[in-house]
């Protein structure tokens, strides 16, 4: 790596000072924390702005960014027709919060069955008989749930809806999975940042947001049960637990989605997220990589200060073979 900083740093005016990247909002911590550093480390200032995946599919479709980072894995074909590349970055999950003043920071059973129904709106008290059901022992309250979900086009809905139409047939006959879907009740709010404020001041409120965000909020998380008929809480071991049978295929541009993997110990609605990269413009995306092997090589501790799993050290590998396949390597 430091061959590749000297060369940078004699070939500044082919790179440019500025890295910029733009996309999900699922791993914006992270990757602003990361450009701190690097910049920190060699000199190269990265600018990440956290819009939300379909922003950042459009931005490098366009050309308008070095870099474009999405939840949603694009698939080969469409990776074909945009000219684009595409790998993982770090797993991360996508939690169920919400503010119910009489739990306090409770921790509840929510199954795939109660989370549809919330968001099909059938769902409508605290205290549904339902609820009661697979919470047994909780005084569940009467009060309304504020149902609360994405406004704008996002990975963190993606992995969601993915998992909701892998569970309940309804939601998948009615609704389907989607970076944006028509919601059938609820309130949108924009990135995660956006659904983490509206639940944190909305009493009664429910929403989906990345992991960081409700743990950093200090809001609860719902144990979930996964395929495997187990309540799990998440955490970076179910996220990794997760992750494990995961089949990062270099030929299929790593396309891998994580919800409902097997094993008694995988959170059911996890996710990893990816950078997309230009193809037909090599030289830029060559300072994108610069940036993520520096990120693979150095970053994995801030990863997991974080609260995200970073990849395995033979992904990581499989990655920088794939950036020299493609004439992207820094």
């Amino acid at each position: 790596m430091r061959k590749t900083l000297a060369v940078l740093a004699v070939s500044a005016p082919l790179f440019a000072m500025e890295i910029t990247g733009a996309g999900a909002t699922f791993p914006q911590p992270l990757y602003q924390r990361w450009a701190y550093e690097f910049e920190k480390a060699t000199g190269y200032k990265v600018n990440y702005q956290g819009i939300g995946s379909g922003g950042g599919i459009r931005q490098i479709t366009n050309r308008t960014v070095d870099f474009g980072a999405s939840d949603a894995p694009l698939t080969p074909e469409e990776l074909e027709k945009n000219k684009l590349l595409q790998f993982p970055t770090v797993i991360g999950a996508v939690v169920v919060t919400y503010n119910v003043p009489e739990l306090g920071k409770r921790v509840l059973n929510l199954d795939s069955k109660a989370v549809c129904d919330i968001y099909l709106g059938k769902i409508t008290k605290w205290n549904d008989p339902y609820l009661q059901s697979i919470n047994p022992g909780v005084r569940l309250p009467d009060r309304d749930i504020v149902v609360v979900h994405r406004s704008d086009g996002s990975g963190t809905s993606f992995i969601f809806t993915t998992w909701l139409s892998q569970t309940c047939p309804e939601w998948k006959e009615k609704v389907g999975a989607g970076t944006a879907v028509n919601w059938p009740t609820g309130i949108g709010a924009k990135g995660n940042p956006g659904v983490t404020n509206y639940v944190k001041r909305s009493e009664g409120g429910i929403g989906y947001v990345e992991y960081i965000y409700a743990k950093e909020n200090n809001l609860p998380m719902a144990r979930i049960k996964n395929s495997a008929g187990h309540w799990v809480e998440p955490s970076p071991k179910t996220m990794q637990a997760a992750a494990a049978g995961a089949k990062w295929d270099p030929s299929k541009h790593f396309y891998e989605v994580l919800v409902n993997q097997p094993g008694k110990d995988s959170y059911p609605i996890a996710g990893a997220t990816f950078i997309l990269l230009a193809k037909d413009q090599p030289e830029r995306s060559k300072k994108a990589t610069t940036f993520f092997r520096w990120a693979f090589e150095k970053g994995d501790n801030t990863a997991l200060q974080l609260h995200y799993v970073p990849l395995p050290k033979k992904v990581k590998e499989e990655i920088f073979k794939y950036w020299q396949q493609h004439g992207v390597n820094p």
